[in-house]
């Protein structure tokens, strides 16, 4: 009995599905093993890029892989690329710049696909940026069950402090001068808590300072460095220095930081002794609320805040340097 076989040539594949992947690059980020996958080697350069050389962070979430697929031709793009717009549905996540850069997660899978345009390429920070990272964030945040929070963290000894603020608040400055005063790096705006144990892990590849941050920096050869960086333009407009945090010279956190302080950043000022305010538990719960109003809404959450409930917060006002700020923060953390 003869078995009639297909020829591979005459077998249709419209979505591109079957097109193969030979390139990989592998990483441990966000607490778990992340294989990047692709069939453009200048794809998978934009993700090197991005997190090659950071301390592996571990939780023991299942792997996942995020695959990266080029295509050819696409809209030119005269002014910058159109902002990517968010969608979901059907247990899938997903992001659209236009027809041709696109983003889907599917977090029960544990996988998601990156298709970029070759036009898109030209847009390295927005390509990384808005397609390539929220992948990555997506899928590692709904896949392990971690609560996302628009907050950066520093630590010392594994045990670390959580910065809430809004955007423009500072917390990237004060990041900058808590490095400076030996503290551990993990995020600048994006941490991500396991709401059960409230370990925290992030991406600790860049820091992204406005131009007048500079005049806090005593430090010439800082100085030198944060103004040889690339320059990177945001959606509202604010041009910022992009300083890359790794290679040896700054302190990153080597592990997940177990948290025991929450610090909401505030632009009232205070005498450089009194920054800090401490916050019961009812205005601290209350002011997370408010300031999570995405993670509020995850299937993590509850749980994060009654653990958030037990910890130590705290309102960090202004002073007269953003280092006294940074000094407040090594004060509680090596209490």
């Amino acid at each position: 009995m003869s078995t009639w076989r297909a020829d591979p040539r005459q077998i249709a594949d419209p979505f591109g599905e079957r097109a193969p992947l030979a390139l990989q690059r592998g990483f441990t980020l966000l607490g778990t093993a992340v294989e990047f996958r692709s069939d453009s080697a200048e794809l998978l350069d934009l993700a090197d890029a991005a997190y090659r050389g950071l301390p592996a962070h571990d939780l023991g979430g299942p792997a996942l892989q995020v695959e990266l697929r080029l295509v050819e031709g696409g809209r030119e793009f005269n002014a910058e690329p159109p902002a990517a717009r968010m969608l979901g549905g059907a247990g899938l996540l997903g992001a659209a710049m236009d027809e041709s850069n696109v983003v889907l997660v599917n977090a029960a899978a544990g996988r998601a696909v990156v298709q970029m345009s070759r036009a898109l390429l030209a847009w390295p920070y927005h390509a990384r940026y808005e397609l390539i990272e929220f992948a990555l964030f997506s899928l590692a945040c709904r896949a392990q069950g971690l609560v996302p929070l628009h907050a950066g963290c520093v630590g010392w000894g594994g045990v670390g402090a959580l910065i809430v603020g809004e955007s423009g608040a500072g917390k990237s400055t004060l990041a900058l001068h808590a490095m400076q005063q030996g503290l551990d790096f993990l995020t600048e705006d994006a941490s991500f808590v396991d709401p059960h144990t409230l370990r925290a892990t992030g991406i600790a590849n860049f820091l992204h300072l406005r131009f007048d941050a500079l005049r806090w920096v005593d430090d010439a050869a800082l100085r030198e460095r944060i103004q040889a960086s690339p320059v990177i333009r945001r959606r509202s407009g604010v041009e910022k220095h992009e300083l890359d945090l790794r290679g040896g010279w700054a302190p990153l956190a080597a592990e997940p930081q177990r948290l025991a302080h929450l610090v909401f950043a505030s632009p009232e000022r205070a005498a450089d002794d009194a920054l800090l305010r401490p916050l019961d538990a009812g205005e601290l719960l209350e002011r997370l609320h408010v300031s999570q109003p995405y993670a509020a809404g995850q299937p993590g959450w509850a749980a994060f805040a009654e653990g958030c409930g037990r910890l130590h917060g705290w309102e960090l006002r202004r002073g007269s340097h953003p280092r006294t700020g940074a000094l407040a923060l090594k004060g509680l953390l090596m209490a």
